[in-house]
Parts: C-alpha cells; structure tokens; sequence
C-alpha cells in the first residue's frame, strides 16, 4: 500500500507547484480513513523537496517513486523508494530513510541507537542507517522477487538533508562505522554523492517495468519463529527487529551495561499484544547474549513452544531453553544469572511446585520472585490479556510488586505494531470490542485487509484449513474451545478418540500427553510444527504461542451472548476444561482471553465456526453489511 506513486517527472512537477502534500494528504485520508499527524504533513513538506532536488541532480526520467509505502504484515512504512534500470539493464530498487534532524549525539550503548531531538523531545532512537537496514532486511524476506531471475538488487541509505557532516562525530562516531558501510548516510553536504548514486544505479529509466515487478511480486508469508530459531540462536540475522522492537532492544541491552557498570540489578517488562514480535526480541537477546558468553537463559511455560525451539536448535542451543521451574533457590543462587529472558511472562504460575518436583526443590517462594531474584536483569515478556487458566497468574502488577520488593529497578517499554493479522490493528480493536474488553463498539470495515471468514459448517471449516495445509505444509492448523472431552485412553481399534463432535463433524484432539500415539499421529506439543498436527484440533495449551498463515477457530458454547446486556458472556457449565471449572471467579475472563489468543494466531486470515448461533449473529452484527456478504461463505 502506497501513499503517493507517480513518475519522477509527475513528482518532480507535484513539488513545484505545491501540490504533493496536498495528494498525500487526500490519499492518506482515504486509505486510513483520518488525517495524518500534523508532524507527519511537516516532514513531508520539508523532507520531500529534498528528493525532487535529488532526482533532478540524478537526471532521473523514466523513473517511478513510491512513497509512505507499507512493508508487509506490518503498519510501517519506507519513507521513499525509487525504481529503475541501471546502463548494465540491471533492475534496482533505492530505499532512501528521510530525517530532519540537524543535530545527533552519538551513544557509547552497543545496538547503533542515538540520542537527538524529535517527536517533541530529546529521545533514544535508531541510527538512520540501523533503520534503513532494518527495512532493507525486511523488505529483502518478504518480497519474492528479491530471489527470482533477473537479479532486482536493493540500495537501502539513510538521507538527513539538514545535517552538516563532521567526521568521527555524531552519526559519524567510530561506534557506527560497520552500519554506515553497509548502508550509506548522506547528508546536506553530500547532495551530489547521493545523487550521483542515484544516478549509477537508475539511470537508464525503465521505472515502471522495475516497479510493476516490485508491486506485482508475490509477499512470501513471515518467516515463523521455530522455523528459523536455528538461526536465530546461532546469532545469523534472520528476522529484522523494527521501531519499538529496536527500542525495546536497546533498552534491554542497556540495563544489562548499568547492571554490570553500577552493580544494581534491573527488571524490564516488555508489554505486547498478540504478533508484536515479544518471542522474537527474546530470541535475538538471548542469541546476542550466548555469543557473548553470558550466563543467559530463555524461560518460557509453554511445553509445545520451548520443545519445538529445542528440536530445531540441536543441542547446543538446547541448554539456554528452559521451563520456568528451574529457577528455585535451591537450583540457582540470587542474582547467578547475568540475564534471564521470561517470554509469556502471563503464564507465570503462584509456585514452582509440581507433583514431580523433589522434596529439596519445594519452597514457598513466588515463582515470580523466584524470576526477579536469580539475575541481575530480569526481563518479562507479557501481554496481561493471555491468562487463559486459573494458575496461571502472570500480570504487570505482580512483576512490579516482585520487583520492588527485592530492590530492583524497574523499566518498562511497549510494543505497538503487531505482525499478525497482516498487520492489522483494526482487526484485533474490532476482536477486542466484539468480546468486551472495550466499551467502544467498533464495526470491521469492508475494506478490512485481513481474511476473516464466519462458516456455516465445521466441515467446510476445516476443509478450507486441510487445504491451504495442503498448499504449504505447517502453514495452517484447527483449534477450539475446550467444550468437549479429552478422552486420556485409545479406543477399542487402538485409534484416538474422536472426542469433538459436531453433527456428523468429528475429529480427535490433539494427541493426550497419557496416550502413545498411534501411527500416523504426533505428542500434543509436537501438534503444531509436526505436519501430522493437521488430522487434529488443537486447543488453546497447544496453540498459543504459535503463528500459523491460516487458523481456524471453533467456537463453543463457552461463549455467548446475552440480550440482555447486548454482550457476550461465559457459560461456566460448557467447558469441559477441568482447571477452568476450578477458577469460577475468572472464568469469563479466561474464557474470552482464550478467543482472543486463539483468533490472532493467523498471519493471513482468520476462519471461525460458532456452535452457538445467537454468538454467531453477534459477531455478524458487527460486521459492515457489505463485507458480511462477501466474506461470509454460504454452504
């Protein structure tokens, strides 16, 4: 999605006669449905002129420019790119990151970071060559064309046109000099070099074929987690961290710098919602700091999770994933660990103990403190909407409260953008208001990019899902309320138990941790990177935590609706989930932070079927008529 595409000369005229911004802001206007950020109508006023100066000194004719454009799955978007044939008839792309800034201090913190002014104050953001790399890398993972013949190379660099150069100061430091060769920085000095670049790589035009095959290419989906967790543990970049997710980043290797300088441990909370990257920020520290010989581990509830990275990392990186039990006082001393990276720190439980821990492991300690007090920085994942079972009793407040208590400092930062839902917080602000977590009675809009789909059968449901499975393996999965039984025994065939049962719909549940598995199945934690995984339905134990290009939702009668308060509510007599029926004060809670869990766990789209059909209609209701009838299948 574009803000402004035309030819350079089209643009190059727009600027002249005062117009651009004006364009932009009807087509902003009409493609978010509000009015940019008054900053936002600044920068482009005062940056955009600068790259019509730019094309100009380049010469550049039969060439295109896209502006504001949005990367995929994500609501970022590259300032400037530029597209053209170079005199060898080599396709090229030129990425271009604009700033304003006129003055910069240069930080000593590792992760190429800044300190300079903007957004109304003095603030720690990127170097413009680490943003335009992060772009570089992402668009390079996404776009197909990027890895098809003819070779379409990308220039990515950072243009700060009201910043004099001096070297070896501010963006020029020493501390930057591998960025900066990797991904030039120009500045107001510099007019001619960036434009005699330009220039080299564009110069024989062609713009609309090189930018016909950019936009027309096929958007590989994200690369998920497990997949490239090998990788990532061997500290190779696979995934690029982007915005908050660099400040996030950066935060954290900061407090780890002031924890070793001043002796004073550290807390950091990470807040995210569902796709904001809270397991991949985790995986890039805990990669960096493993290659930095730090006492590092990366704790995490989720047996199906931490298994599944365990397996593809092999065992040397296998020793640096655990569960969160093995952090009591009588394992791990206070403050032993340099650092300890808690991903879904909402599945933090009251206590360690379990039926199969060892009388000399017991202790009456908090497992939360137990997570503050073995390192000297302690870093929390969490997203206070996932608690989805009665033991599970991970929140914000808690971790604060740990925190205080053993002296800590306490640091906090927030993840925005979210990486699901092909980017669309709409989607998940529609979600959240449909279950009530908003007053705010929002609509999904007809133009809603992400795939949402109400089916009339869980037959068809599941038959849509078996075949984008089919299309690409382990790319697509089927899960549910925990509104049926989970039979813990084979039946009298030697075969699972088909204990979801709808009509003339039935099929197993994932495989119990109790039974075998017969031929042709897969252990309930394998259920969602196994392809087997796709001959059953999952649950929310199994699937939260896991991101799927398509998930299919199932929803029982767990939740439904009320006339008379015209919302949703839980019916505690549905579940057949034995923890839940013991939490009878949250159940409601629990039960829609399940859906909520279950719903975002698509990167492309979403396919539910309600047993309930007044909860059905809800939904619909709160659907833009027109999109219900396109997007709702009849059967």
């Amino acid at each position: 999605m574009l803000i402004y595409q035309d030819t350079t000369c089209q643009f190059v005229q727009d600027v002249r006669e005062n117009r651009l911004s004006d364009i932009m802001l009807q087509s902003f206007i009409l493609r978010f449905n509000k009015e940019p950020h008054p900053s936002e109508i600044t920068s482009w006023q005062n940056s955009l002129p600068r790259v019509r100066d730019l094309i100009e000194l380049a010469d550049l004719k039969d060439n295109i420019i896209a502006i504001e454009y949005e990367v995929p799955y994500n609501q970022s978007r590259v300032d400037v790119l530029l597209f053209g044939k170079d005199k060898d008839n080599n396709d090229n792309v030129v990425l271009i990151e604009l700033k304003q800034w006129s003055s910069v201090t240069a930080l000593v913190d590792e992760g190429n970071f800044v300190e300079t002014y903007t957004g109304g104050g003095d603030r720690i953001v990127p170097h413009p060559s680490q943003q335009a790399k992060g772009y570089h890398n992402y668009l390079k993972g996404f776009i197909q064309e990027f890895e098809t013949l003819p070779e379409m190379q990308l220039f990515s660099c950072a243009y700060c046109h009201n910043y004099s150069r001096t070297d070896d100061e501010g963006l020029f430091d020493p501390i930057y000099k591998k960025i900066l060769d990797n991904y030039p920085l120009y500045t107001k000095d510099d007019v001619r070099a960036i434009a005699d670049k330009i220039g080299i790589l564009l110069s024989a035009g062609k713009g609309s074929e090189v930018f016909n095959r950019f936009m027309q290419s096929p958007i590989r989906p994200s690369k998920k987690l497990l997949e490239n967790v090998s990788n990532v543990i061997k500290n190779e970049e696979v995934f690029s961290l982007l915005n908050e997710q660099l400040v996030a980043k950066n935060l954290i290797w900061s407090k780890v710098r002031k924890a070793k300088k001043q002796k004073k441990s550290e807390v950091i909370i990470v807040h995210g919602g569902p796709g904001t990257g809270k397991s991949l920020i985790a995986l890039n520290i805990l990669a960096e700091a493993a290659k930095r010989n730090m006492n590092v581990f990366y704790g995490c509830k989720s047996k199906p999770f931490t298994a599944g990275i365990q397996k593809l990392v092999g065992p040397n990186g296998r020793i640096l994933i655990s569960n969160l039990y093995r952090f009591t006082p009588s394992r791990v001393n206070e403050q032993e660990l340099d650092l300890l990276l808690v991903d879904e720190a909402h599945r933090i439980e009251k206590t360690s103990n379990f039926q199969y821990t060892r009388p000399e492991h017991r202790t009456d300690m908090p497992q939360v403190e137990q997570l503050v007090r073995c390192a000297k920085v302690s870093v929390f994942f969490i997203d206070d909407w996932q608690n989805v079972r009665s033991q599970e009793i991970g929140h914000s407040d808690m971790i604060r409260s740990a925190a205080a208590k053993y002296n800590r400092n306490i640091s906090e930062v927030t993840l925005e953008t979210q990486f699901r839902c092909m980017g669309s917080n709409d989607y998940l602000l529609w979600l959240e208001s449909v279950l009530g977590y908003t007053d705010e009675k929002k609509v999904l809009k007809q133009d809603e990019k992400f795939d949402f789909q109400i089916f009339d059968s869980p037959r068809e449901l599941y038959s849509t899902i078996a075949s984008k499975e089919k299309e690409k393996p382990n790319s697509a999965r089927l899960v549910a309320g925990f509104c049926w039984p989970w039979s813990k025994k084979l039946d009298a065939n030697g075969e699972l138990v088909n204990d979801v049962q709808i009509g003339s719909f039935a099929m197993p549940w994932e495989t119990h941790s109790k039974i075998r598995p017969p031929k042709g199945y897969v252990q309930w934690f394998e259920w969602a990177y196994r392809p087997e995984g796709i001959k059953q339905i999952g649950c929310i134990y199994t699937a939260q935590g896991f991101e799927f290009d398509y998930i299919g939702v199932i929803i029982g009668d767990d939740l439904v609706y009320d006339p008379e308060s015209d919302s949703l509510k839980a019916d505690i007599t549905a579940t057949e989930d034995p923890t839940l029926k013991r939490g009878k004060e949250n159940f409601e809670n629990h039960v829609k932070n399940i859906y909520r869990t279950l719903m975002t766990r698509g990167m492309l789209g979403c396919y539910v079927y309600f047993t309930n059909k007044e909860t059905e209609k809800y939904f619909k209701r709160r659907i833009e008529e027109k999109t219900q009838a396109k997007s709702i299948i009849s059967r």
